[in-house]
């Protein structure tokens, strides 16, 4: 085993046995038995672009968050769910909406047929078992949940459970990831620079030509030549900056063209399903894209 791997392992055990601390409040919280989160069994397939992997690492190493911004489809959850397998930690993920409060990340008070109990949310889930608690499109949330991710994301890794009274300290392992898609955001919605500069930043795109066959071939389960052919369509569709759409032909619609056409759909037709009508609403666009469509599948 190389010293650089034997490294890493050593760390991950050394993390891994490291609880977190109370270092304020009860030391025990009448919590209900909940389902935690594990690392899937099996590794997801992720095709590295550049050194991701390492910089991702390196932050982990050094109890710094991360943030990661790319347009829809890019990879940026599979990225951290293989990176979550790849340091043997527990993943939450939480889907960020409108209405996420701070609530929601911490937890909240229940009451059933047996009484009332306190019921971790998915932030302090991952804090108490020194996982990863990752945010996908973060800028959706409520404001208010900046308040409770700004103690955790610096350096006092501290998370304030004011309905219980206790602050909890993360152990080394925990890690704090958040990503946004940079096309979507307005003055309304934006990550503001105080939140912001407290993360290590990575830009993900679209996969180069070579990258993107690889995973579509890998994910779709489809041949190298038909792999070829449905990412030069895509690529052919991202070209088309004149028409106004919100959001380009991702590698996720990629491959769920691949699969369908590899399941016996006629390329056309998975290609308007999959594609033209996924990317715009507006008839004349869809036509537009459809013509692009009949010039790599006539």
């Amino acid at each position: 085993m190389s010293r650089r791997v034997d490294d890493r392992l050593t760390a991950i055990k050394f993390a891994l046995s490291t609880a977190c601390q109370v270092v304020a409040g009860p030391r025990s919280v009448a919590v209900k038995p909940v389902v935690h989160a594990r690392c899937p069994m099996s590794e997801p397939f992720y095709q590295a672009v550049n050194n991701e992997h390492e910089l991702f690492e390196h932050a982990w190493r050094h109890r710094m968050p991360v943030l990661i911004k790319g347009p829809t489809g890019c990879g940026k959850t599979r990225f951290v769910q293989h990176m979550a397998h790849r340091l043997q930690l527990p993943l939450y993920t939480v889907a960020c909406h409108d209405d996420l409060s701070a609530a929601d990340l911490i937890g909240r008070h229940l009451i059933g047929a047996q009484g009332t109990w306190w019921q971790d949310g998915p932030l302090t889930r991952a804090v108490r078992e020194g996982g990863i608690c990752y945010l996908d499109e973060v800028v959706e949330a409520r404001q208010d949940t900046a308040v409770v991710l700004h103690p955790v994301a610096d350096d006092r890794r501290e998370l304030f459970l004011e309905r219980t009274g206790e602050v909890l300290k993360a152990p080394p392992s925990f890690m704090l990831v958040v990503s946004y898609n940079p096309g979507y955001q307005n003055l309304l919605k934006g990550m503001k620079p105080s939140t912001r500069q407290r993360f290590v930043a990575m830009r993900f795109g679209y996969p180069a030509t070579v990258e993107e066959e690889r995973i579509v071939a890998r994910e779709a389960q489809v041949d190298s030549a038909l792999a070829a052919q449905v990412v030069r369509l895509g690529q052919a569709l991202r070209r088309l900056d004149q028409h106004d759409l919100e959001e380009v032909a991702s590698t996720r619609l990629l491959i769920f063209t691949a699969r369908l056409i590899a399941a016996g759909m006629p390329p056309r037709q998975a290609c308007l399903a999959c594609l033209a009508e996924a990317l715009s609403d507006d008839p004349q666009t869809v036509a537009a894209l459809m013509d692009v469509v009949d010039v790599h599948f006539s």
